[in-house]
């Protein structure tokens, strides 16, 4: 492959990755701004777990419709839709005077999260080489984490500046409203890039449109590989009708295809293990076994760095050693740092003001194990779940196929995290960190039992490698 055609893809795939970066942002700001929501909404934790999940329920409605409709209207069209529904969203949560208003706006983020997910790595790995793909795929994860990470260190230095996050801060809006309109940077510049970027040469062939498919191609590939590409492509898409929810089923058995229910349970367990109770309620957490909202707000911070980290090593792993050693070694690695931190957390008490402390050397070891968590999960789940949805559907069930699986994902992480406020009061951190341990467990079976590797293959060859498990 030419220079020029690597710097080429290179650069497109970082203006999509913009995606993950909102996405990353519009799901960490929200960390630093519960306090916040529940004083100036008088929200009780029921409500409080509401408001933070709202967005999750626009998430799965997002991420359902995204496929499909990207097989209608294009994969760019429809994040150029998303990159909008980020302003809209960012503007609106700042400026929200109720819990109903505030909802509806973060729906709308979600809306733009859901379909960023799983049509950022889908376009990704619709323009990228088979030998390239799971590291470009997995800077997708490395945009979600820096938007956390950016969402976390905005929202510390305004906490700081302004006192706390309920503080008045400039032009007399509260600071927690300021964390929400610094969004607004990256999203108008995603919706600007995606007009300089092309559609998906897949998509293309998909709706018919061969010359436009060969001019993309054309910037992508050298001039003796376009003409094999392309044949390829038609081939897996030949004498197949509009993509459809039917695309799902085996004509032969009627049943389910298999790559569904593996798309489902990678989707479901990538939140099942509980990695988003860290990212919304990371503050809340800390500051539930006896940290200062400021040092909270810190750890946060330390932990975005340490998932960047992270993905970065993923990143130089995945087309070496393959998708599947990283997923389930990242699983084994999440059931012990889980396990480690439910044993801590259940020697917290109440001190004598009536606060709850973590006595040393508990703190300490939640602190590490919360941290190593994090780590085998951005090391693993965080990138390569997404790297595998948006690579291993056959061309003509790719729409359909990430609508399922992103609807599972999203409703997952909506139960994971609105159940958690109910956890903290019911059965505690130990409790709540114990499922999530228990769910890692079962992911590890999972992995070994039910995962094909996809490492090194192209896109047109799914089909042949899913029919064989």
């Amino acid at each position: 492959m030419a220079k020029n055609h690597s710097f080429y893809i290179a650069a497109i795939t970082l203006v999509a990755t913009l995606g993950g970066l909102l996405f990353g942002f519009d799901s960490g700001v929200i960390n630093g701004t519960v306090d916040g929501l529940q004083e100036s909404f008088n929200s009780s934790s029921a409500g409080t777990g509401f408001n933070v999940a709202s967005m999750l329920l626009g998430c799965a409605i997002g991420a359902f419709f995204a496929g499909r409709m990207a097989d209608r209207f294009g994969r760019r069209s429809i994040l150029i839709v998303a990159a909008a529904f980020f302003i809209i969203s960012a503007f609106g949560s700042g400026i929200a005077q109720g819990s109903l208003e505030f909802v509806i706006y973060r729906i709308i983020g979600g809306l733009a999260v859901g379909a960023a997910s799983v049509l950022s790595p889908a376009y990704i790995s619709e323009i990228a080489p088979a030998h390239l793909r799971g590291r470009l795929s997995s800077i997708q994860q490395v945009a979600i984490i820096i938007g956390l990470f950016l969402a976390f260190v905005s929202n510390y230095f305004l906490a700081e500046i302004a006192g706390s996050t309920q503080a008045e801060f400039w032009l007399g809006y509260a600071t927690w409203r300021w964390m929400f309109w610094v969004e607004l940077v990256p999203a108008f510049l995603f919706f600007f890039l995606l007009f300089f970027i092309p559609e998906s040469p897949r998509y293309f062939v998909l709706v018919g449109k061969i010359d436009e498919a060969k001019s993309v191609l054309q910037k992508l590939f050298s001039e003796e590989e376009i003409e094999a590409k392309l044949a390829k492509i038609q081939e897996s898409l030949q004498d197949q009708k509009a993509p459809s929810l039917t695309d799902l089923i085996v004509k032969s058995t009627r049943k389910v295809h298999p790559i569904v229910w593996v798309a489902l349970g990678l989707a479901t367990f990538q939140q099942l293990v509980g990695i988003n109770v860290v990212f919304y309620y990371g503050a809340v957490l800390w500051q539930s076994v006896g940290f200062s909202e400021g040092d909270a707000l810190m750890i946060n911070v330390i932990s975005g760095a340490v998932s960047i980290g992270a993905v970065a090593i993923s990143i130089a792993l995945v087309d070496k050693i393959g998708r599947k050693p990283l997923l389930f070694w990242g699983s084994v690695g999440m059931v012990i740092t889980l396990t480690i931190m439910s044993i801590a957390f259940s020697n917290a008490f109440t001190n004598a003001e009536g606060q709850i402390s973590l006595p040393d050397p508990y703190g300490t070891v939640a602190l590490i194990a919360a941290n190593l968590y994090v780590a085998f999960f951005n090391g693993s789940w965080g990138p390569v779940m997404w790297v595998m949805l948006g690579e291993m559907f056959p061309n003509q069930m790719r729409g359909s196929g990430l609508s399922i699986a992103g609807l599972a994902q999203w409703l997952a992480n909506f139960g994971i995290t609105i159940s958690f406020p109910i956890l903290l009061t019911g059965i505690g951190l130990t409790g709540a960190y114990g499922i999530y341990a228990f769910f890692a467990v079962v992911s590890v079976v999972f992995i070994a039992k039910m995962v094909q590797e996809t490492k090194g293959l192209e896109l047109e060859d799914m089909d042949q490698l899913w029919n064989k498990s």
